[in-house]
């Protein structure tokens, strides 16, 4: 760049009090120089950018290499699913030793299964059922405690919905809408079902006709809410997805069976009454009598070659 001179001169005046200051340059040359720079700055700049653009050309490529293996890892990732959901599908010995395993090291938690369209259809109807509490100022629950009432006693006069006359069905007191509580109105759906499917083994059980029963016997109404509400807690039916050993199994049997709730209900009723009878027990071994009930049921989910409801041994002792 050419030399040049700037020179500032002040002058100093007083003009109506105010003070003047004079600017001058002289032999200013023409800027021939850049003005954000020299030559050599470009330069170096231009190899900046250069440098610049690889970088981000390396950066493009390691994001596309890391892109590619994440894709390849979601692969991985589904194909184990896919082949996890086979084995624990299946009926074979290692998918059962698989389920046990994963079962006995997780408090009997287990990766719930990929469901299909149907049973997720039919699961969310079943949750819909067990979200209705029982309502005594409801309609169509008291029209279904009369409809109980004329299939358990098809020839005796239908009482009013409080009277001591439910007491034969084995409710607690004249009132049978406080005896629901956490069964819910599925606990009474099950019971319908129960007369209208198996009249002859509800019938049995209703009047106590099998064996030698104790003075004191099990309420038959009442029973049957405990048995839902046992249900319930065994098929894990509480989660957003079962994940215990017997949930998943009832979710293969809900894809044969959409009624399979209810059915599983029948042979659970009639399990209890003959470990009832078997072990000669009196009202107050009732709970125990349902533990080793659940327990019964959940080894026969558990069997090999269980791919609907009349599989389970159990269905056996159903008479209709």
């Amino acid at each position: 760049m050419t030399s040049r001179t700037l020179r500032r001169r002040l002058h100093h005046g007083d003009v109506d009090g105010k003070r003047h200051e004079h600017f001058e340059t002289s032999g200013m040359d023409s800027l021939n120089e850049p003005l954000l720079g020299s030559n050599e700055y470009n330069l170096d700049d231009k190899t900046t950018e250069e440098s610049t653009l690889a970088d981000h050309l390396d950066d493009g490529r390691s994001r596309a290499n890391m892109h590619w293996a994440m894709l390849f890892s979601q692969l991985i990732a589904q194909w184990a699913q896919w082949l996890t959901n086979i084995v624990l599908g299946s009926g074979s010995f290692i998918g059962r030793l698989l389920l046990f395993a994963s079962a006995s090291q997780d408090g009997r938690k287990i990766l719930p299964p990929l469901l299909s369209p149907l049973q997720e259809a039919r699961l969310k109807h079943l949750k819909q059922r067990l979200a209705v509490p029982f309502d005594g100022a409801y309609v169509e629950h008291q029209d279904a405690l009369r409809q109980l009432w004329r299939l358990a006693y098809p020839d005796k006069e239908l009482p009013s919905l409080k009277s001591e006359r439910w007491k034969e069905m084995g409710w607690q007191g004249s009132d049978p809408s406080t005896d629901f509580r956490g069964g819910g109105f599925i606990s009474l759906e099950n019971l319908i079902f129960f007369a209208k499917m198996y009249p002859e083994a509800f019938q049995i059980l209703l009047h106590k006709r099998d064996g030698n029963r104790s003075e004191w016997e099990y309420p038959f109404a009442v029973a049957g809410i405990n048995i839902s509400f046992m249900l319930v807690q065994m098929l894990d039916l509480q989660s957003g997805k079962p994940s215990t050993l017997a949930g998943i199994r009832f979710l293969e049997l809900l894809s044969e069976d959409e009624m399979a709730f209810d059915n599983l209900f029948c042979i659970a009723f009639q399990l209890l009454d003959a470990q009832w009878l078997a072990r000669r027990a009196s009202y107050m071994e009732f709970n125990d009598v349902l533990k080793s009930s659940r327990s019964q049921l959940e080894r026969e989910l558990a069997l090999e070659d269980i791919s609907c409801i009349q599989d389970l041994p159990s269905y056996n002792l159903l008479k209709r």
